[in-house]
């Protein structure tokens, strides 16, 4: 009973906090409210006895992911009236997608009701076995190079992200590296002899 009540209460948090994602006028608390729908799909992983997960969410999404979406956001000059003009044309297709969401989850919450099963169940955890180190021999034996594909597709947007931040702007300043290697004394210091009596 208890773990239920904790399920309704993170999942009422969590639309919440999506709902605060796609309404917020800010794009800075926007990105702040995903955070928090992140910390609340962890929580409900946690429920669901998948700890490995429910930490990747916050390590990684919410410690690397975020993290750079915050600095993407703050960085480059987004012109939210510009993004808004979009949201009403396509909100039938967004009303479409959410109402299929919510007849699966109503279909699936009505047959374990009434007794039945979507598929074969899971087996039940065992205290003495790790599925986190289950999962961990699994993706570095048969998904390993998955794995390392996935790896590089984060570093390429990594660098699209530092690319698009980089961009020319008016007053922005660049360092010329070869001109400051190829500088010289003469062109940076100058000797003046002064006279110490201060006559003129």
């Amino acid at each position: 009973m208890f773990v239920t009540l904790l399920f309704y209460a993170f999942a009422t948090v969590l639309v919440g906090a999506a709902l605060g994602v796609v309404l917020s006028r800010n794009p800075v608390h926007a990105a702040l409210f995903l955070v928090l729908a992140f910390f609340t799909s962890a929580a409900l992983w946690l429920l669901l006895e998948a700890e490995f997960l429910g930490i990747v969410l916050v390590l990684v999404y919410v410690g690397a992911v975020m993290v750079l979406f915050l600095f993407v956001v703050m960085m480059l000059d987004v012109n939210v009236a510009q993004l808004r003009e979009g949201l009403t044309r396509h909100a039938p297709l967004g009303a479409l997608v959410a109402g299929i969401m919510i007849v699966e989850i109503v279909y699936v919450v009505w047959v374990r009701e009434l007794g039945g099963t979507l598929g074969p169940m899971p087996a039940a955890s065992v205290a003495s076995v790790s599925n986190t180190k289950a999962l961990g021999a699994v993706l570095y034996t048969d998904y390993a190079l998955p794995f390392q594909l996935a790896a590089v597709v984060l570093l390429v947007a990594i660098v699209a992200a530092i690319v698009l931040t980089m961009r020319k702007r008016p007053g922005y300043r660049q360092q010329d590296i070869a001109a400051q290697v190829a500088v010289r004394r003469e062109d940076r210091v100058r000797i003046v002899k002064v006279d110490p009596a201060g006559r003129p």
